[in-house]
């Protein structure tokens, strides 16, 4: 017996996942090739990591998380990085077989500081075991 697909659910779709995916390359061949008019951008394109990308259902509008290799400078970052948004559209709609080329919107991924607060709060708990 077949499972329903719920469309009512936040579970993204495996179309939104693939092209999730595929604009995540596509980002970062951009970001790794750095036509920026932004000096910022320029600069410090190659210390910066696309993480992923999640694409709305009807994949007019993706969010892209992104984070700094040195962990700093996202809050000069990412302004720098909407406002070069359309440098990376371009390269979308040259690059990808969409219909409508996804209108990219640059956030900082906090999931790896969670992820290590998660860890602080294990090894807490942990430590308080032994004694």
């Amino acid at each position: 017996m077949k499972k329903k697909n719920n469309n009512n659910s936040s579970e993204p779709s495996q179309r939104q996942l693939r092209v999730g995916e595929q604009l995540r390359h596509i980002l970062s061949e951009t970001l790794h090739r750095g036509h920026f008019t932004n000096e910022q951008l320029l600069n410090k394109s190659n210390t910066i990591i696309i993480s992923e990308v999640r694409a709305s259902p009807d994949l007019r509008h993706a969010r892209a998380y992104v984070m700094s290799i040195n962990g700093e400078e996202m809050d000069e970052l990412l302004p720098a990085l909407n406002e070069q948004a359309h440098v990376f559209q371009k390269e979308i709609a040259k690059s990808s077989n969409l219909k409508f080329t996804p209108k990219v919107k640059f956030v900082t991924d906090t999931s790896f500081d969670e992820a290590q607060h998660i860890e602080n709060l294990l090894r807490d708990v942990r430590k308080s075991d032994d004694e």
